[in-house]
């Protein structure tokens, strides 16, 4: 195999681009260490990352962190699939039926501008604490970015070439699936990750309150049992899971639209 200066200078760059984020996690590594080894902060207020390992390596060989995981993700999936069938549908209808969009406008946005979280209460009350309660909090939360997103690109559509399927007598159908559709696709995609962001943080304040299971759960739990390592663990845990599925996800719009999207 023969080492060109092209595959040198790109193997540079990745290191240099990797080499910034660790830079910032050993340092915030070593802070924890200093501030946590101090004889004025006890380990019931910060545990050393030691102590924390260690009870992470309990959890996870219990299979009670794991659980919790896929309890949290299970519900994020389902909620986040159906907020995003929910507003391609009603973006798909706006399109179609454009004078309804003024009917309309006034409720979306102040439905919009309503905390999903300000609505836990009703949703007891109505549903319950079930499953049913959260899926409906991540529908909440997910649901209109997908859909302003998904509106926006069916806006933003090119006239010159809905003008060039009209005049090859494509129907209206066929102008939405071949023309309309794939010039949307960025924003779709932009949208449910937004999306998808938004269900990850709703579940996780939906199960700290209203939940026996997930990870918000667990960290209220651990709260209340005093186990500051494993609140720890828990808000570990979950900004990892969030930065891995919103970086899954952005790898997925660069290769079904080959754009980058570092700016979103």
């Amino acid at each position: 195999m023969v080492v060109t200066m092209e595959m040198v200078l790109f193997m540079v760059n990745k290191i240099h681009a990797l080499s910034k984020p660790l830079i910032s996690i050993i340092g915030v590594i070593g802070l924890w260490f200093y501030v946590s080894s101090h004889p004025n902060v006890s380990n019931f207020v910060l545990p050393t990352p030691q102590h924390v390992w260690t009870t992470f390596t309990n959890m996870f060989g219990s299979n009670e962190l794991t659980l919790a995981i896929l309890i949290s993700l299970k519900r994020v999936f389902i909620g986040f699939i159906c907020a995003s069938i929910l507003a391609f549908i009603s973006a798909f209808i706006f399109y179609l039926l454009p004078k309804l969009h003024g009917y309309c406008s006034f409720l979306i946005e102040f439905l919009r501008n309503i905390p999903p979280l300000a609505l836990i209460p009703l949703l007891i009350l109505w549903l319950g604490i079930g499953e049913e309660t959260k899926i409906v909090l991540i529908i909440l939360a997910a649901y209109f970015p997908i859909f302003l997103n998904i509106e926006k690109g069916f806006q933003s559509c090119d006239k010159d070439l809905i003008e060039v399927g009209q005049s090859m007598k494509f129907s209206s159908f066929e102008i939405f699936y071949k023309i309309v559709l794939p010039s949307s696709l960025k924003d779709i995609l932009v949208g449910m990750r937004v999306g998808l962001g938004l269900s990850w943080r709703s579940i996780i304040a939906a199960e700290m309150i209203a939940a026996s299971s997930g990870l918000g759960y667990m960290i209220l739990f651990a709260q209340q049992m005093s186990r500051t390592d494993r609140v720890i663990i828990g808000i570990i845990i979950i900004g990892l899971i969030g930065f891995l599925c919103d970086y899954l996800f952005k790898l997925l719009i660069r290769y079904l639209v080959k754009t980058e999207v570092d700016y979103v």
